[in-house]
Formats: C-alpha cells, sequence, structure tokens
C-alpha cells in the first residue's frame, strides 16, 4: 500500500480502483454545514451536495471549451499515458469525480491531469495563475458494491445539482458521452 500526506492522507491499496474528486482553486467556501453524527460517506456526499450548487467561487468548468478539454485530458491520461483505466467520470461546473482503476501512483495520475488541463484552460480563459485546489479527495474502493455505488452517484451528479433532469443529457461525463451517437470523420 502506498501513503502520502499533504493536507489530507492518501492510501492506495495496490490493485483497489480509486475514487478521485478535484475542484477549482477558490470554489471552496471557508465552511460547510454537515450534519452532525453522519458516517464519513455520508458527510461527503452532504457536503459534496451543498458544493455542487456552485453558490461559491468560480465555474469556469461551464465553459464548454474548457470542460472539451477536462474531458480530453482524462482520456489522454488513460489512452496515451496509460496511467489508468477510466470507469466513470463527470465533469461538473467547478469540480470534477473520477472513478478508475490506477496503473500509476495517485500523486502522479493526478499531478498529470491537473497541470496538462490547467494550463490548456488557462490559455482558453486568457487567464493566468492557479486553477486547480491544491488538494484532490481520494478514496480507496473496498467492495463491488460500493464501486457500483460510487458510479451511480457520479452518474447521478450533474441531475442533483439541477443541471439536467437526466444523467445522459449531461455532455461532460462518461455517461453523456456513451449516450451520444459515434460520429464519422
Amino acid at each position: 500500500m502506498t501513503y502520502y500526506q499533504r493536507h489530507l492522507p492518501h492510501w492506495q491499496p495496490e490493485g483497489a480502483d480509486l475514487f478521485l474528486t478535484w475542484r477549482l482553486y477558490g470554489s471552496l467556501p471557508r465552511s460547510v454545514e454537515i450534519p452532525p453524527g453522519q458516517g464519513a460517506g455520508k458527510a461527503f456526499v452532504a457536503a459534496d451536495r451543498e458544493l455542487d450548487r456552485a453558490a461559491f467561487g468560480p465555474r469556469w468548468l461551464a465553459d464548454e471549451r474548457v470542460a472539451e478539454g477536462i474531458v480530453a485530458a482524462l482520456h489522454y491520461g488513460e489512452r496515451q499515458l496509460g496511467l489508468y483505466e477510466l470507469q466513470t467520470w463527470v465533469v461538473m461546473v467547478n469540480h470534477v469525480h473520477v472513478l478508475l482503476h490506477p496503473h500509476a501512483p495517485t500523486a502522479k495520475i493526478t499531478k498529470a491531469i491537473k497541470n496538462f488541463s490547467a494550463r490548456q484552460a488557462n490559455a482558453i480563459l486568457g487567464r493566468m495563475g492557479q486553477f486547480w485546489q491544491e488538494e484532490s479527495y481520494d478514496h480507496w474502493v473496498r467492495s463491488r458494491e460500493e464501486l457500483e455505488k460510487i458510479a451511480r452517484y457520479i452518474e447521478a451528479n450533474p441531475v442533483a445539482a439541477g443541471l439536467v433532469e437526466r444523467a445522459v443529457d449531461w455532455r461532460w461525463s462518461s455517461v453523456g458521452q456513451a449516450s451520444r451517437p459515434v460520429r464519422d470523420a
């Protein structure tokens, strides 16, 4: 098992799937109300639902050009760099959720995606400076049931945030892209 710590602890057991979340720099309010007495998983969901409202901070991922760049970076990390196998993912207006099977350390995966996509996004937006929060959230998947639960959570995220009525209608997700017809080049 690999372990390292920055502000949050990061464990990566060999062969375990990972659930990763990273957010735009400045998109986290100073505090989020979490009802007392909840376990870590329910507290994460409650906090994420609150943050999905994107009532605080930048919403740069709502720009289709930026969202497309993030999607391209996810596929590049899988196909060209071979860092992981993507399972389920979604690009929201201020954060990204990814469920993957890693072939590299978590820090290498997040650094590759975040650095590449940040440079690209800043160029598109004509801005300079930090794009992503420094820290990412990661959780190693412990069972098949948990994997399926996380996948459903990721797929339903745009619906829960009120962005679309059906998950397949959110263009910037694995489920949304899988539902689109393939066009000949």
